[in-house]
This record gives C-alpha cells, structure tokens and sequence, in this order.
C-alpha cells in the first residue's frame, strides 16, 4: 500500500491549513469558547459551516454544477484529517451534505435540485432524518408511518424516534409506509417533508450526558405534496439504502480521527500533573492502557485505509463498515473509561469546575459513549452480519 500523495493533492492540504490558519488566527475556531448549550451549538455551526461554504470548502465530493468542487476520495479524507486536527466542529448540517444532497443530485428531480441543494451547503435549511420507529430500529423495512395518497398530497401519520436534531429541522428525509398491501420492502417511499408543516411535533429526549439532540416526532395528517417523493413511489426502500450508501466512503475515517483527537488529548493529559499534583502517566498501568489504546486507534487507521483502496479500486462496499463501526465503538468506549480511570474522583466534576481536567469533557464523552455501541446499528447487529457475510455462518432466528 501506498502511504504518499500526489503533489496535487499535498497542495490541496496546504491550502486547507492555511485557510484553517487564518480562521484560528481570526478566532473562529480554536479559541476555547465551546458552545454553552445545545442552541448555541446549532447557531455556531451554521455560521461555522456558511463560512466553509463562503470558502469553497463545503460538499468538496458534489459536482461543480451543484455547488461542490468534483474532489476524490482522498481529498476528503485529506478534508477531514485537517479539520480534526484544527478543533474545527463537525458540520451542522452533515446529514444533508454527506446523504441527502448527493441522493438528490443522483434521484432527485430538476426541481428538486434547484430548490433544494443550495440551502444544504450553506446551513440555510437544516435537515433530519425520519427512518427510525419505536418498532423499527434494526428492522428499518419494519415501518409503520403511513402515507397515504389523497389528490395531489401524501397524508402521512405515523412516530419516528431517535431523530438527531429534529427541533431545529426545517426538512426531514422521510421513508414511510405508502402500500400496505405490498411486501415489507416493497411498500415504502422516501419523501421530503417541511418541518414547519401543520401536524408535526417533536419532543426531545434528554440523554444521561445532559444533550438533547435525539427527538421523537409526531405525524399527525401532516400532507406532503406528491412531487416531495424522491424517486418513485414504491420505491422507498432502494432510496433509503442507497442514501446510507453515501455515508460509508468517509464514516469510519471521520470516526477514527474524531477517536485520535481524543486519544492525544488524553495523552498530553496524562502527561501533566493533575489538581491532587499526581501525573496520570507516571502511574504504569495507565501507560500501559494508553499504549494499547494507540495501537488500536492505529490498527483502526490502517484498517480503514485497506478499505479506501478497494474503494478506489471500484470494489462494491462489503461487509466492512459492520467490521469497523463494531472496532470503533468498542474501542471508543474503552477510551473514554481510560480517561475517566485516570482522573480518579476528578474525572466526576462538571464543566466550570476550576478543578475538573480537561474542563470536564471527560465524563460527557465518556457517557456519550455508551450509546456508540446502539447507534448506526448496534453492537449485536454487526456482529450478525459479520457472521454471515464474513464468516459464512447461518442467519440467526
């Protein structure tokens, strides 16, 4: 394998960091002021992303005509490795730049394109993502919302769960039950649904770590006109796979880098003398938990760049994703228990604390963790698929 890049590429890095180093000297990011609360979180990040946007930075993957620049793979993850390492935040609006644009550029009709792309790059409509039900977490082709055609309109009614900022969405990507007489797979359809339609509500869910990003919505008759489907009715299924398609050349390498940030904060950490005047790193256990965690982060790294090559190569995604989303999150958690272990009684103390470590980002990662290992499918379900397109084993009943 090929560690090397391309002149053009290293050029394409030496422009990123030094547009990053203008916005860290400006004081956009890096200058320690983390978000208070939820809102803030939201509002900075629509300012942080129309500002990556106002700099071409923004959809780098999209075609030229949809705002993008047409970049490779590698340029992405040259992308994401430069922002990580800058403390830059993630993009508010990730969900519609990574899946639902490029489903839209792809499926979606001119109208569609023309009404809608724009708004995604630049953060002026935040989208969501509507497939998760109290029934249909795993089993995704298990929905019950309905939608039911009536003249020109959808009338959709139904609850979706676990929808990741759906209080600030303006649209939400929305899979539905349209045919119930149909075969489970067979009687979906993906739509787009404006937030502010009468008829819905949202309720956040208030997480062990204090955040409340994750919401159940409502439906209630809430009408979405016909020319909101994205492909063809009936068709629902194939577009919803197809938008969790998108998502797979880059996730893991946005996981592990995320996962390093946090290992050398832990490490620079350790290596200082804490509030009781103790240095974590002078203690060999701790050593030796942090050197095992580097060689799995490592491992996770060469790993993912095994994958980027066959990707490269043309190769179809396989079962991949499964193997590295099961790594990572395990692995992750791990971590965050290493962190906390390390502080002793400190690692308890809250953000604002004087004497908290790393001012209490500690235990808030570490109990953000323990959901890693449920979300984008849980632990067990890798590990099915894993049995069975790996290992070759029989289908569990």
């Amino acid at each position: 394998m090929d560690f090397a890049y391309t002149p053009e590429q290293e050029q394409f890095r030496a422009q990123l960091v030094g547009w990053l180093d203008e916005q860290r000297a400006a004081g956009h990011i890096g200058s320690g002021g983390e978000p208070a609360s939820l809102d803030e979180v939201v509002e900075h990040g629509k300012v942080w992303q129309n500002r990556l946007y106002e700099a071409g930075w923004c959809g780098l993957h999209w075609p030229k005509q949809f705002g993008g620049q047409g970049a490779g793979l590698i340029e992405q993850i040259i992308f994401q490795q430069e922002l990580a390492q800058a403390g830059s935040p993630q993009l508010i609006n990730l969900l519609a730049v990574s899946m639902v644009g490029p489903l839209l550029i792809d499926h979606g009709t001119e109208t569609q394109k023309a009404r809608y792309l724009h708004k995604i790059l630049n953060a002026q409509e935040i989208w969501c993502q509507g497939y998760s039900e109290p029934g249909a977490g795993s089993d995704l082709a298990a929905v019950k919302t309905t939608a039911i055609l009536d003249g020109d309109a959808f009338v959709v009614n139904g609850q979706k769960v676990w929808t990741s900022f759906a209080q600030y969405a303006d649209l939400c990507i929305l899979l539905a039950r349209s045919d119930q007489e149909a075969a489970k797979h067979k009687g979906l359809t993906l739509m787009i649904v404006d937030m502010h339609s009468p008829g819905i509500s949202t309720r956040p869910l208030t997480q062990m770590n204090g955040d409340a990003e994750f919401n159940e919505v409502f439906f209630d008759d809430v009408r979405v006109p016909k020319e909101n489907i994205v492909g063809e009715e009936g068709e629902g299924w194939k577009m919803a796979v197809a938008m969790l398609m998108y998502e797979r050349a880059t996730l893991t390498f946005l996981r592990q880098l995320q996962s390093r940030v946090a290992l050398n904060d832990m490490i620079a950490q350790a290596r200082e003398p804490g509030p009781d005047g103790r240095r974590p790193a002078d203690d060999p256990m701790v050593r030796q938990k942090i050197a095992q965690l580097h060689i799995e982060s490592e491992a996770l790294r060469l790993t993912s760049l095994r994958h980027l090559t066959k990707q490269l190569r043309g190769d179809p995604p396989g079962p991949e994703g499964s193997m590295e989303k099961l790594f990572w999150s395990e692995m992750f958690q791990r971590m965050m228990e290493t962190a906390v272990e390390m502080n002793g009684s400190f690692s308890m103390l809250a953000p604002g604390d004087p004497l908290a470590p790393m001012d209490g980002r500690w235990p808030h990662l570490y109990l953000y963790s323990r959901g890693r290992t449920i979300a984008a499918g849980s632990s067990e379900i890798q590990r099915s698929i894993i049995a069975e397109r790996v290992l070759g084993l029989p289908r569990a009943r």
